[in-house]
């Protein structure tokens, strides 16, 4: 009987993964170079004198690129079509990880990362599009879960490439254009039929907060703090004593956290209250960055288990925050609702890196998790506040978190179109 249940299960994954196998050794690739460059730039960046604010800089470029791709993306994918796309996309973030090794001049990489940001969102409405339509209502938890499995696990190992050579040298640059060139191979070879592009969604920011207060103000703050993270964080490691190969063991350490965490506070919140979900994560992520601030030290163990707990706080945040607006949302509103969740974030994002640095500059300590901080603190608050505000959604009317977030805990990486996902999903539950 269980040998029997054990092969059905498996047989159900085989087919649910099948239709996307190609694309999902295309996001493999194309994820394992993004997380080398994430975090090699940074120390690039240092050993080129950059100062912190012109690193920061390039930070808020990628997301201001991201945030202009989440807008035009649709449009390219309805003159293109998503392979064209996804190739033309790939090709030119090749292209960009060459030109930074080429051109270590500040404001031109920060041009360059604008453009990096802008391939990626576009490349990311590809890839969940595709995932979307090829997955059912009752196999679209599993692809996507699957999904983000490979995606965490990609941007690990990619970050810890980066302890592979000299971060001077040229060839990690050669190997992250490697890997995101190659990530087109599969996807232009597959004989799976792309989708439909998607219709444009326009989003109306002030009928969102609305909607939702708690889930807008919290992708803002995950974006202020996680876009200072990406941008920063390999320049704390590295100040605190940290080689490159530290460096990639501390970035993956705290993605790893929140990898690990992301259920069970996620399970929670199908079970209470999310606000005081959200609450539990923010507070977690505000005191393990005031303890990485002032306690770490140049502990590589301590840096690495005080990260793990601040992935483990701050990571689940976007996910939670989106559930929380969705739970509010009509069915027809779901789309709608995530994509300008997404706006916000990478608006938070854009200006986050800059921030932060403009807050370092001006105080006598590695100051960017006191930064982190003090925007989960003011989430904290701003939560609290909402609770008298407004009551509890009931619990038949809330959408469940395993189905309506595990794309969006990508993005803090993710694009527009999974989406969609959500809203078939509460609508074929709300159907008679």
């Amino acid at each position: 009987m269980n040998q029997a249940d054990g092969q059905t299960g498996g047989t159900a994954l085989r087919g649910a993964l099948a239709p996307v196998a190609a694309l999902l050794v295309s996001v493999a690739l194309l994820l394992m170079g993004n997380g080398l460059q994430g975090t090699l730039l940074p120390i690039r960046g240092v050993a080129e004198s950059f100062s912190n604010l012109q690193i920061g800089l390039q930070g808020t470029f990628y997301f201001l690129g991201f945030t202009v791709g989440c807008i035009s993306g649709p449009y390219l994918l309805s003159r293109g079509g998503h392979i064209r796309t996804f190739m033309a996309m790939a090709s030119l973030t090749s292209v960009t990880a060459l030109l930074h090794a080429m051109m270590p001049e500040p404001y031109l990489w920060a041009a360059l990362r604008g453009i990096t940001g802008l391939c990626f969102a576009v490349l990311y409405i590809v890839i969940e599009s595709w995932l979307n339509e090829k997955s059912t209502n009752a196999n679209r938890g599993t692809v996507f879960s699957v999904y983000t499995i490979v995606n965490l696990t990609v941007v690990t190992i990619g970050q810890l490439m980066v302890g592979m050579a000299s971060p001077t040298s040229f060839l990690l640059f050669a190997v992250t254009s490697i890997l995101i060139s190659v990530s087109a191979l599969p996807l232009a070879f597959t004989t799976s039929t792309s989708p439909k592009p998607a219709a444009p969604i326009r989003a109306n920011l002030k009928r969102l907060y609305k909607i939702s207060p708690v889930g807008f103000v919290g992708c803002a703050a995950v974006g202020f703090a996680n876009g200072a993270f990406w941008a920063l964080a390999p320049l704390f490691a590295q100040a605190n004593g940290l080689d490159p190969s530290g460096v990639g063991l501390f970035m993956s350490a705290i993605v790893l956290g929140g990898a690990l965490a992301q259920w069970p506070f996620g399970a929670l919140s199908d079970r209470v209250d999310r606000r005081y979900v959200v609450i539990a994560a923010a507070a977690l992520a505000c005191l393990a960055g005031l303890t990485l601030t002032f306690l770490a030290g140049g502990n590589l163990w301590a840096l690495l288990g005080i990260g793990a707990l601040l992935g483990a706080g701050a990571m689940p945040v976007y996910a939670l925050s989106v559930a929380h607006a969705n739970d509010h949302a009509r069915p027809d509103q779901m789309v709608e609702v995530s994509s300008g969740l997404l706006l916000v974030f990478g608006a938070g994002a854009a200006m986050g890196p800059v921030l932060a640095s403009l807050l370092q500059s001006t105080l006598p300590f590695p100051a960017l998790f006191t930064y982190t901080a003090l925007i989960h603190g003011a989430l904290v608050g701003f939560v609290l506040w909402r609770l008298l505000r407004r009551g509890p959604v009931a619990r038949e009317d809330r959408v469940t978190f395993t189905r309506s977030a595990v794309a969006a805990q990508t993005l803090s990486q993710t694009g527009t179109v999974a989406a969609e996902s959500i809203g078939r999903e509460k609508n074929s539950a709300e159907r008679p």
